[in-house]
């Protein structure tokens, strides 16, 4: 007999189809059904004394329940009348694009946060300046002379913040929280597994390599490294796993494969014959 929550033929590898039934529970059908037809035995099953086996669209487990005391339907729905949730390789491509919609996700709020804090400086920037070399100053006279040199280290970039032009910060300002925006539309597109997203991710991300490489040429950090790493694999991972601008075949030839990998194709190969699986041996 199949174990309830293990499918059928899978019990070596972890499948995303499990993770998708650990979040939103088993995908059945049949349930509210008053008999079960032969030609129904790839969603369900009769068992023992009033049971029936229900497979789950989504994992191919076979979970053991009871028939309906009161049937709203004489048989189990045909496929037409079926939306199949996500499995195969169209649920693993779900997985890794909302990975990169929370990697876009991050890079909204320090955006936003940083594009904030400019707005704020420039709004502010008189009093803020003000307070500064007065700070500065009482401390300087308080230990009877200069600070070390005030024109290196943070005293010397908040010199340098300072001497900036107003209109130069609302510009910045303006291009940070374009890029928010951006980012924001991104991740939100590739949540919803949009193909534009996919393209407008790319594009974007592709944009910045030269500039994250230029800026590991300046000075080498991990955070540097991993960004770039990181930004890489994005790129690849569209071009390639995705089939942008018709590589691999392109858009049809990912349809084609989310039918074969995803589709009833895929609940047939994983659905045992008759006389085998779980109404085989129901005890």
């Amino acid at each position: 007999m199949e174990a309830a929550g293990v499918p059928w033929g899978r019990r070596q590898r972890l499948y995303y189809e499990l993770l998708g039934c650990a979040q939103h529970g088993h995908t059945l059908v049949g349930t509210d059904a008053a008999e079960v037809r032969p030609q129904d035995s790839d969603l369900v099953r009769p068992g023992p004394a009033g049971t029936r086996w229900y497979r789950c669209l989504r994992c191919d487990a076979w979970v053991a329940g009871p028939a309906p005391a009161a049937a709203t339907r004489p048989y189990p729905p045909e496929r037409s009348e079926i939306a199949l949730p996500l499995r195969g390789r169209p649920l693993r491509d779900r997985y890794v694009l909302r990975l990169i919609a929370l990697d876009r996700a991050l890079h909204v709020v320090v955006l936003a946060a940083l594009a904030g804090a400019i707005f704020y400086f420039a709004a502010r920037r008189g009093r803020l300046q003000h307070d500064f070399y007065r700070i500065l100053a009482d401390l300087q006279g308080g230990v009877g002379g200069p600070i070390g040199n005030s024109h290196r280290g943070v005293l010397g970039e908040l010199r340098r913040l300072f001497s900036i032009d107003n209109n130069r910060l609302y510009a910045t300002g303006a291009v940070v929280s374009a890029y928010a925006v951006l980012e924001a539309v991104e991740m939100v597109g590739l949540w919803l597994a949009r193909r534009w997203a996919e393209y407008l991710t790319f594009v974007a991300t592709t944009l910045l390599l030269p500039l994250e490489v230029y800026e590991l040429t300046r000075s080498v950090s991990a955070l540097k490294a991993l960004t770039l790493v990181i930004n890489l694999a994005i790129v690849v991972y569209l071009l390639f796993a995705k089939r942008l601008f018709g590589l691999r075949g392109g858009g049809q030839a990912e349809e084609r494969e989310r039918e074969v990998t995803g589709g009833w194709q895929a609940v047939e190969r994983a659905t045992p014959p008759l006389g085998e699986g779980p109404s085989a041996s129901p005890g």
